[in-house]
């Protein structure tokens, strides 16, 4: 998604240049604007920003990762930055982006990133909603990962450390901007929706962090437990959980398009295609959403493919017909699971084959249901699959007509 993600620098209250990404909505429509902080010595490349700018933007929110001071490729040392230096920082992007796309409506942290943006909301008075994964409730809770060489700071003033395997030099203004951060009294008065996630088999930052936060903040608040992922989401699908779980968390804090001038009326659908990309923009009259092709074949997979969508249909109808049928003869149906797999079979004496080759379509549908069913409601449920609407305009001759505009 290259094509949708564009340089964006700027400089903090000390001069400093900061460099970041701004992913764009891949409709080019901007529903609203957030703002990502990367955790303890990350850069904004590390999986968890880049995952859940994508899924984000992919979502209408036009998303910012950065680098903090002294990380990646923004300038200045890190051994002058501190967490007062990271909150400075953030309240700086949000200022940029107020001159750019629009000011953030949406924070998110993760980890020592998660304090950062907590301390930052009262700064942002355009922020509606504030996410934090994987975070500390206490600031200095992150000098537990300097462990021994600790005190040859104190000591020293100054000293290189190994983070993560990596060497950063780290003086006595960096822990002092870590001691006696009021979190508690920022999230008493946050005044904003919060979503706490965290992962409960955090090894670095244990769980209690996220049940402390939760606890100390004001109303609105939500809480999702990130099962199997790790601190850092390395996992990948764990990565694309949590972006997803926030991009639908912040559907309530977007703009409306519902009145949209490119909203076509109800039993109307509209398909355009995104850039010089596969990716194509689905609107219905309440709905959007997007179609692709896999990566394999050159597109980005930012949605079903068209066969994803076509069996999407029939699968859907035939478990809204059976729900229906069920309901109104009163049949103990609890649920309904479709299956579907469509392919070509070659037919040996085929009348109605519509190519040279006797190539006809099949689609393979195998129905699961649920509930205290006798074997004759179970019969007579399959009956009634092959009548659903989209089961029945599959198996009539279609016309389609085409015009050109």
């Amino acid at each position: 998604m290259s094509n949708k993600t564009e340089k964006f620098q700027f400089t903090n209250v000390a001069g400093i240049k900061l460099d970041g990404r701004l992913e764009y909505p891949v409709t080019g429509k901007i529903r609203g604007v957030a703002l990502f902080a990367h955790c303890f010595t990350c850069t904004k490349s590390s999986r968890g920003a880049t995952k859940i700018t994508a899924a984000m933007a992919a979502r209408g929110i036009a998303t910012l990762r950065f680098d903090f001071t002294g990380l990646g490729n923004s300038d200045g040392e890190f051994k002058d930055s501190g967490f007062i230096s990271n909150v400075q920082d953030l309240i700086a992007a949000a200022n940029a982006l107020r001159d750019g796309p629009g000011a953030p409506t949406i924070i998110v942290g993760h980890s020592l990133g998660g304090a950062a943006v907590i301390a930052a909301a009262e700064h942002i008075p355009e922020l509606k909603a504030v996410v934090t994964i994987g975070a500390p409730y206490e600031v200095d809770h992150v000098l537990g990962q300097l462990g021994e060489q600790l005190d040859i700071v104190r000591q020293k003033g100054e000293a290189e450390v190994q983070i993560g395997g990596r060497p950063f030099v780290v003086n006595t203004e960096f822990l002092e901007q870590t001691y006696d951060q009021p979190q508690s009294e920022r999230l008493a008065k946050l005044g904003k929706s919060l979503l706490v996630m965290h992962a409960p088999d955090d090894d670095i930052v244990g769980f209690y962090n996220a049940e402390k936060i939760y606890e100390a903040a004001s109303q609105p608040k939500s809480f999702i437990a990130l099962e199997k992922a790790d601190h850092l989401l390395m996992d990948e699908a764990a990565a694309e959980y949590a972006a997803k779980m926030i991009s639908v968390w912040a559907g309530p804090h977007l703009e409306d398009d519902k009145d949209d001038s490119d909203s076509p009326i109800e039993g109307v659908v509209v398909v355009r295609s995104v850039g010089p990309s596969y990716t194509q923009y689905i609107r219905t009259s309440n709905h959007y959403f997007l179609a692709d092709e896999p990566k394999s074949l050159g597109g980005y997979d930012l949605g079903p493919t068209p066969y994803d969508l076509l069996l999407s249909g029939l699968g859907s109808c035939t478990s809204i017909t059976l729900k229906m049928y069920a309901e109104r003869k009163k049949i103990p149906l609890k649920g309904v699971s479709v299956e579907l797999e469509h392919s070509r079979a070659h037919a040996d004496d085929c009348v109605n084959c519509n190519n040279d080759e006797n190539q006809i379509d099949v689609i393979d549908r195998t129905i699961q249901l649920s509930g205290d069913l006798t074997d004759e409601q179970r019969q007579d449920l399959i009956r009634i699959a092959d009548r659903c609407p989209v089961h029945r305009t599959l198996k009539n001759r279609i016309d389609i007509n085409t015009i050109e505009i």
